[in-house]
């Protein structure tokens, strides 16, 4: 469903393109400043650095510290991963972690989990910022954009399953619900780890880095286009959470990313062309690292950790 999600979207925006449009965006793409696009891969790959050398803070105080070369080959995977089943990355990066470090899968993933944590903690300050400087713009467009009824409907459903489901671990001793009690308490510890760590302040130190990048690998990208090259900061800061949040609803941000990206920029005066282009080149960029770093990543991991051994 997602990627079709994907399909749809790109279908519905260049369908409503005249062929002037069209050509227009192939002009966007023909005269893009390129350089600006390879410094941001280069803050998309210090990102992904940093976040293979964080998880070792995480997994220290479960008695374990793979090389760092498996934890950036499993991040690498884990983002190929997402790329095909949304949501799968983060199981097959504990996956890769346990095959070859042999990390238990169920507290490899807890540390996972963790990090999406500490993670979400820093794009809700993003959030917050920027809903404050730009909520009539944000919500105005949210609404046009998004079924709200249906997320809450979705919400209002999942809700009481989750709490039928805990009751019955609680009361349950069958063979089922022993494994998965036992899998929810080595998730537990995992996503704790994060309260055990020794080195705190390296940790958070490295989740603002990794932020910083994030943000320098999505500014740098304005000056790829004339046409978005002078957006204000509230733009940028806009469009960034937006896309950050875009990603989530398709596989990696497959259509959906240009899509909301160009709808936004739209209503800081950026034309749909240029908007739409920014958001491909963006997206695009990020993906072909991903696609070409997972792809060796696959092919390397079972060769590196052979000689190791």
């Amino acid at each position: 469903m997602p990627l079709l999600l994907g399909v749809f979207l790109i279908w519905y925006s260049y369908n409503k393109f005249t062929p002037q449009q069209l050509q227009e965006i192939k002009d966007h793409f023909r005269d893009a400043k390129y350089g600006f696009v390879v410094l941001s891969i280069i803050f998309g790959l210090l990102s992904n650095l940093s976040r293979a050398y964080r998880w070792n803070f995480m997994l220290a105080p479960l008695g374990y510290k793979p090389l760092f070369s498996n934890n950036l080959m499993a991040v690498y995977i884990a983002y190929l991963m997402n790329l095909f089943i949304p949501r799968s990355g983060e199981i097959s990066r504990a996956l890769v972690i346990n095959k070859y470090e042999k990390v238990p899968f169920d507290k490899a993933f807890g540390t996972i989990i963790s990090e999406r944590v500490a993670d979400s903690v820093i794009l809700l300050v993003f959030i917050g910022v920027t809903l404050i400087l730009q909520f009539p713009l944000i919500s105005g467009y949210l609404q046009e954009s998004l079924d709200l009824f249906k997320i809450y409907l979705l919400i209002g459903i999942a809700v009481p399953f989750v709490f039928l489901f805990f009751y019955y671990l609680k009361k349950s001793n069958s063979a089922l619900s022993i494994k998965i009690k036992t899998f929810l308490a080595g998730l537990k510890e995992g996503i704790l780890s994060i309260f055990k760590m020794e080195k705190k302040w390296a940790f958070i130190g490295h989740t603002l880095f990794i932020w910083l990048m994030y943000v320098c690998m999505f500014y740098v990208m304005i000056f790829a286009l004339p046409e978005t090259s002078r957006i204000s900061l509230s733009a940028i800061l806009t469009s960034f959470v937006v896309g950050s949040l875009a990603i989530v609803f398709t596989n990696g941000g497959f259509g959906s990313y240009p899509f909301f990206i160009a709808g936004v920029l739209l209503l800081f005066g950026v034309p749909e062309t240029a908007g739409t282009a920014f958001g491909w080149l963006v997206w695009s960029s990020q993906t072909a690292m991903v696609i070409m770093l997972g792809g060796l990543s696959f092919l390397l991991l079972p060769v590196l950790n052979k000689i190791k051994s």
